[in-house]
């Protein structure tokens, strides 16, 4: 089978763009609880069809109103929710801002709609639909409930879900002190996950097709 003469985005996820998010919270219930920090990375392709990090958006967000703060959650994430050098932004603002570049990126790469890539991703995923729904967000650009888990992924190909373990065992640089910043934890979210399709590809489980699939259902 040829390959094409130049390969696609949209032609690799079935249509769909993959998009990092990483969000870090004031706990775990998406519906009470705060996100204080979102970050969204994103990829291109090289001649050679491998994924390859692009650039990241990442915006710290003020709680929203009533919303809950476990201090454990702060302490391991060293959040200070008051500190006035965060420049945090409202939910709305910061959604407004992440789901602006990811549109205009779906729209570049000629994809039909965004998925999201996270580490744990039903938890990311979870938190942004929740924020997405109290802004009255109508036109979310990630589908709905199709994720690519990096968790998972990592453990297939290199036996460990902990980000940092996983990172090591991928030789990706990785920093405990940098760790917990959604906008570091999604670059090195996206470097994992292009290494492990990048890798898949060169070991032949993935070939481009002669000719592009149709657009995503």
């Amino acid at each position: 089978m040829s390959e094409p003469t130049e390969k696609q985005m949209k032609h690799r996820f079935r249509g769909f763009l993959p998009v990092v998010i990483d969000i870090e919270t004031g706990g775990f219930n998406a519906a009470t609880d705060a996100v204080l920090e979102i970050a969204a990375t994103f990829f291109t392709l090289t001649e050679q069809g491998h994924l390859a990090v692009s650039h990241s958006i990442a915006r710290n967000v003020d709680p929203f109103e009533g919303a809950n703060l476990e201090p454990s959650a702060l302490e391991f994430t060293g959040i200070d929710p008051e500190n006035p050098l965060r420049e945090a932004v409202p939910e709305a603002i910061a959604l407004g801002d992440i789901f602006s570049e990811v549109r205009r990126e779906v729209k570049d790469k000629g994809c039909t709609r965004a998925i999201l890539v996270g580490h744990n991703a039903h938890f990311d995923a979870g938190f942004l639909n929740a924020a997405a729904e109290r802004c009255d967000i109508k036109r979310n650009p990630f589908h709905p409930f199709s994720h690519f888990d990096t968790s998972t992924l990592a453990g297939l190909a290199y036996g460990h879900t902990v980000l940092a373990q996983a990172c090591k065992r991928a030789e990706i640089e990785f920093s405990n002190s940098e760790a917990h910043s959604a906008d570091y934890d999604a670059q090195k979210t996206a470097e994992l996950f292009a290494g492990i399709v990048n890798r898949w590809q060169d070991l032949g489980g993935w070939t481009w097709p002669a000719i592009a699939p149709t657009e995503a259902g």
